[in-house]
């Protein structure tokens, strides 16, 4: 932002100082919209809104909005925009880069926290991002924990403050599904290598050591049954965590992953928080190992 000149604001005024919600999705939105905001406005300025719409006895129902003075869209592009695996049109995607996905995202995550998320255009130029979320009210006597404290069931920040940086591989011949799973594993604050086909997967395993392994079980030139057995030969991946990412929940499925080497496996598609439980609870695991 400060590299393009662009000015910056924040105008959250309306809004209690302590709310108690999701703020590993909530961070997500956030972030999803502000990046978009920065990419595609050229010069002038984004601001961030918060505001409450409606409240009840122990909630708020809070409307966060991202308004920027860039490119904006069209009434068409509006209603392709958090329906599909895609920008505006193909010239914004070669000029900006990147698919859209974030926003697809996004209306996926506002749902789970009991909202929604759309756009407007500005009536001076540009777009507001809007999403909506239930937030719930913080009484006086529970707001005595410092902010950077995970609460114990926030499975992402209890990531990203005990395993920041650690190495992880995972395997995935869909580029869309790829792009889903990295938006989601964001705020674990891990790093993240992507293997695009099995035989890759074997590749980069060799040439560096990952704490866990995230297989894909249906992939071209070697599937993640085969990836699995071939790791699992490697040294130093005996006891590796690896998982297998499917979208079948048959128990036969389950077994041949278990006979293949692998350690468990999670049902696509995946609910975020589901996602960071898991993937603790094997995180855990190896470093026990």
């Amino acid at each position: 932002m400060t590299a393009k000149g662009l000015r910056f604001a924040v105008d959250t005024g309306q809004l209690p100082a302590l709310l108690n919600g999701d703020v590993t999705r909530l961070r997500q939105v956030l972030l999803n919209y502000l990046g978009n905001a920065v990419k595609f406005t050229p010069a002038g300025e984004v601001t961030l809104r918060g505001s409450v719409i409606e409240s009840d006895d122990d909630s708020l129902l809070v409307r966060f909005a991202v308004e920027d003075s860039g490119i904006g869209v069209t009434e068409e592009q509006k209603a392709r925009l958090f329906a599909n695996f895609e920008q505006a049109d193909s010239s914004t995607t070669r000029r900006f880069g990147g698919t859209g996905l974030g926003l697809v995202i996004n209306r996926h995550l506002a749902q789970l926290m009991g909202g929604e998320a759309g756009v407007e255009s500005r009536p001076q130029g540009g777009s507001i991002f809007w999403v909506t979320v239930r937030l719930g009210k913080v009484r006086a006597a529970t707001s005595d924990h410092p902010d950077d404290t995970p609460a114990p069931d926030d499975a992402a920040a209890l990531i990203r403050q005990h395993y920041h940086g650690t190495c992880v591989l995972l395997a995935e011949d869909d580029l869309i599904n790829r792009e889903v799973a990295g938006e989601i594993l964001a705020p674990c604050g891990l790093c993240i290598d992507f293997a695009e086909d099995g035989r890759q997967a074997v590749d980069m395993a060799q040439a560096r050591r990952y704490a866990l392994i995230l297989m894909d079980m249906q992939m071209p030139d070697l599937d993640g049954l085969g990836a699995t057995r071939a790791i699992r030969q490697l040294p130093g991946y005996a006891q590796t965590p690896i998982l297998a990412m499917t979208a079948n929940a048959f128990p036969e499925e389950r077994q041949s992953c278990l006979e293949a080497g692998m350690s468990d496996h999670i049902v696509k598609p995946v609910d975020p928080d589901r996602f960071y439980a898991f993937l603790l609870k094997w995180l855990d695991m190896a470093k026990g190992h």
